[in-house]
């Protein structure tokens, strides 16, 4: 069997649901195609999930406009006011932003993965023009006038653009034989969330130190708090070997009792993701664009990985709807411009935070006193400060 579509999306994760609504909403015909999901994979409780992402403007625009943001669970949405940076040593630098400085009524929102899953499933079920397809695919083809993607079932859906939104992974741009950068970091991501004795007040804290990675401390809502350790991988192993209790305790030292004694959020649970650099050549081939992680995978540290990938998917849809009429969705000229037009920030934000981690994890004394002195130079320049904050509220 044979189905068609005016565009193909492959990803089960929040981009590629946010590209599929945002073209099915503007009249597409598009076909969604997600694997197989296991029962306990799909399955959600009340706890707080471990996997949070930090929202930005552009973010929040984009959902707004999906009316995905509107659904969201607003009781465990929580606002971040205002972001505080320390480095390390002796005499450690300090970098603050606020949402009052930055003239915005919040520098991020903290979401939780399955918060936001569930807000794209529900307006994925009421999307005009779109089919859901389960399956697994096992080739694609590009020809001139169309790709074709075929399953493991031996089904095929034809589609004049295939969206790759498939992850770091990504199946299909390993189909494009598109070339990559790839650096691993030597670390992973501890993930874990706790309660605060004193309120947090709607600040991220974060420390950056030479030997044992980034710690940053997010709010959530009420007096909890998540953590993301990027962590060398020996720390990463032994936090995680250790009871979620010591590393609750080691967490309260760091941040110098700032939120008082820190507690296990329960089920107490931890986990961790490798942290890696994966820079593709190309975000375009014929017929085929790419998105989120697929596209760009870049360390956590600034807290913009899924931000780069709504901004993919902004883009994208904005430049396919708004193509000449006599071109199709995946014209050559149209994955161009798309591809022109994500180039500069996602160059800058790969930029930015590999240079951040080099810098950062250089253990010389030296190069500890300069990042020091850094950060406390931006830190009493307004102007930059502000233009800083803005970029990474993703505004120009």
């Amino acid at each position: 069997m044979q189905s068609q579509a005016t565009v193909c999306v492959i990803g089960n994760g929040a981009v590629g649901k946010a590209a599929a609504l945002a073209f099915a909403q503007a009249g597409l015909d598009v076909a969604l195609l997600q694997p197989p999901v296991h029962a306990a994979a799909a399955a959600g409780g009340a706890d707080w999930d471990l996997r949070v992402y930090a929202l930005n403007q552009v973010a929040r625009s984009l959902l707004s406009s999906l009316r995905v943001w509107q659904a969201l669970d607003a009781s465990r949405v929580a606002a971040v006011d205002a972001m505080d940076v320390k480095g390390d040593g002796a005499q450690p630098g300090n970098l603050v932003f606020d949402a009052y400085g930055a003239r915005t009524n919040a520098l991020a929102w903290i979401v939780e993965d399955r918060n936001l899953n569930q807000a794209l499933d529900a307006a994925l079920r009421f999307a005009p023009s779109l089919r859901m397809v389960t399956g697994s695919a096992v080739a694609l083809r590009q020809q001139s006038d169309r790709a074709v993607v075929t399953l493991a079932d031996g089904t095929s859906i034809e589609a004049a653009l295939v969206v790759g939104a498939d992850g770091a992974e990504s199946w299909v741009r390993g189909q494009c034989d598109i070339g990559l950068d790839y650096r691993s970091y030597g670390q992973q991501a501890v993930v874990a969330n706790f309660e605060c004795e004193k309120p947090h007040g709607g600040v991220a804290c974060q420390w950056f130190t030479s030997s044992d990675g980034v710690v940053a401390l997010l709010p959530l809502p009420g007096q909890r708090l998540s953590l993301v350790w990027s962590a060398p991988e020996a720390l990463a192993q032994s936090l995680l070997a250790a009871p979620v209790a010591q590393l609750a305790e080691r967490l309260t030292v760091l941040s110098g009792h700032r939120f008082g004694q820190l507690k296990p959020l329960q089920p107490e649970a931890a986990r961790a993701f490798p942290l890696r650099l994966v820079r593709p050549h190309a975000i375009v081939a014929p017929r085929v664009a790419l998105v989120g992680d697929a596209a760009h995978v870049v360390h956590p540290l600034a807290g913009h990985g899924m931000n780069l990938g709504f901004a993919d998917v902004e883009a994208l849809v904005r430049i396919v709807v708004g193509r000449e009429a006599h071109r199709d969705a995946g014209d050559e000229r149209v994955l161009a411009r798309f591809g022109r037009a994500r180039k500069e920030d996602i160059f800058l934000m790969q930029f930015a935070t590999d240079g951040l981690e080099r810098l950062f994890a250089a253990d010389l004394e030296p190069v500890r006193l300069l990042r020091n002195v850094g950060l406390n130079l931006v830190n009493s320049l307004p102007v930059l400060k502000r233009a800083l904050i803005t970029q990474a509220m993703g505004k120009r």
